[in-house]
């Protein structure tokens, strides 16, 4: 267990930060709480399982294995009697209640987890960015407000040269704010801005009260020292309920995606009786269709067809022309099922594969094991060499399969249990050949096994090609 928690650690914080670098823009900014942000990454923490909790099942499994072989604790145990099976069997009970584990945590936390990633990441985009004033530019980022600064002092803060622009009564730019300098100050509740402005005038255009008159009276007022409050919008973090996200797929548990599952079968079933319905009505016929009742009849339908032949070139042409409309007509109506057809059985696929993969984690993690112990058995290398080359190698083979059975399931080619399971069940016969060389001693990574062999057919090669020439 404690290369377990650690290696789980280890390869959930590498994880981790490939998921903050992937989000990184969305939280630089935003003037984020630590809590939220922290908050954020546990969520993202816990959608990673399925990664690294196979993962750490088997570097675990090595290391554990391979510390015995390399301490000779092992062939100690052998000697004494103990088989391998009587050796493995406090871990596979271990290994077992770490498969249930993972089932009702991809049962339940891990769509607990998406839905709050989902609600964390639209509250966060709609908050706005903080302000931060450029310098020789007007700056829009306020609501109804234009603001250019000259210079800023860095040390103070204080602004100089300031022109602002209050677009508030929605009438264009006639109301104008020239200062000398001023400052800026943001709330601590985020819902204001306090503008302090020193040494201007402002300027402000104002209809005359005819409204007959088309002309504006121009109001310049003078100041030493002025405080305008402006109200925010959407730039403070605002929590919302993340029970809008339920309907996600990543978001429902077992018990949901089976309900969804069987609506989307309902559906599917549904619009293709309908458009075998429509599709067949509009022949002509009904008995077009039916090559009993047309061998039949296939003397008068020849003699029907031969009728063709003698009339004029003007009917001619028309009834070709009808024929090729209804065949346009009858391939648009195919291509109107195919898009109706896509739009939910896409959605029927995806929500069955994912209903098969909540049990995928369980056994991935199950065969890992049985693929690290009878490894770290036969290999015997403990620490974090050799057991971490051999636990990568077999989780990209593992992750790559994974990912190519959910796109061809997704994309129909292959049904959703098999695009689940496909990763399981390739690894499987691995497993189980491992298994059964640990438990015969063998000496499968025994380079001078292998060597042994090479020499020997080389020895061979050699006296038969020797023979040969004295022949």
């Amino acid at each position: 267990m404690g290369p377990m928690i650690l290696t789980f650690l280890i390869v959930t914080f590498v994880l981790i930060m490939q998921f903050l670098w992937l989000y990184i823009d969305e939280l630089v900014g935003k003037g984020l709480t630590f809590g939220v942000i922290m908050e954020f990454l546990m969520w993202g923490t816990a959608t990673l399982i399925p990664l690294a909790l196979p993962l750490a099942t088997l570097l675990a499994s090595i290391m554990a294995l391979g510390n015995f072989g390399e301490n000779n604790e092992l062939l100690a145990m052998k000697a004494a009697g103990i088989s391998l099976q009587r050796i493995l069997t406090p871990l596979i009970i271990i290994s077992v209640f770490i498969s249930i584990s993972a089932f009702f945590a991809s049962n339940n936390l891990i769509p607990l987890s998406y839905r709050k990633i989902y609600a964390l990441r639209a509250d966060i985009a709609t908050t706005r960015e903080e302000i931060k004033l450029p310098t020789g530019i007007f700056y829009n980022g306020i609501d109804n407000y234009s603001i250019r600064i000259n210079e800023r002092d860095p040390d103070t803060g204080m602004l100089y040269g300031v022109m602002l622009y209050d677009h508030s009564d929605q009438r264009g730019n006639n109301n104008v704010t020239l200062a000398d300098s001023g400052s800026i100050k943001l709330t601590a509740d985020k819902r204001n801005i306090i503008l302090r402005l020193f040494s201007g005038y402002q300027y402000q255009e104002e209809p005359r009260g005819n409204h007959m008159d088309t002309s504006f009276v121009m109001r310049t007022i003078g100041f030493d020292e002025q405080q305008a409050i402006i109200s925010l919008n959407d730039y403070g973090f605002k929590r919302s309920d993340d029970d809008r996200f339920g309907n996600e797929i990543m978001a429902q548990n077992l018990k949901s995606l089976g309900h969804r599952r069987d609506s989307l079968d309902s559906m599917q079933v549904a619009i293709r009786t309908y458009f075998k319905t429509r599709f067949l009505s509009s022949f002509a016929h009904s008995q077009q269709l039916d090559t009993a009742f047309n061998k039949q009849l296939s003397a008068i339908l020849l003699l029907d067809s031969l009728d063709l032949f003698y009339k004029t070139d003007y009917q001619e042409i028309s009834l070709l022309s009808q024929t090729v409309d209804k065949i346009n007509t009858k391939i648009n109506m195919l291509d109107n099922y195919v898009i109706e057809h896509n739009q939910s059985a896409i959605p029927l696929r995806k929500t069955s594969l994912e209903w098969f993969r909540k049990f995928t984690l369980s056994l991935a993690c199950l065969i890992f094991f049985f693929i690290g112990a009878p490894l770290g058995a036969i290999i015997r290398k403990g620490g974090l060499g050799t057991p971490v080359i051999v636990s990568v190698f077999f989780f990209v083979i593992y992750w790559v399969v994974d990912i190519s059975g959910k796109k061809l399931a997704t994309d129909g080619v292959i049904t959703p249990a098999i695009g689940a399971t496909i990763s399981t069940l390739v690894l499987l016969p691995i497993g189980i050949f491992l298994t059964w060389k640990s438990t015969t001693d063998s000496s499968l990574f025994n380079a001078d096994a292998y060597i042994q062999v090479i020499k020997n057919l080389f020895t061979s090669a050699f006296k038969r090609r020797k023979k040969q020439d004295h022949e």
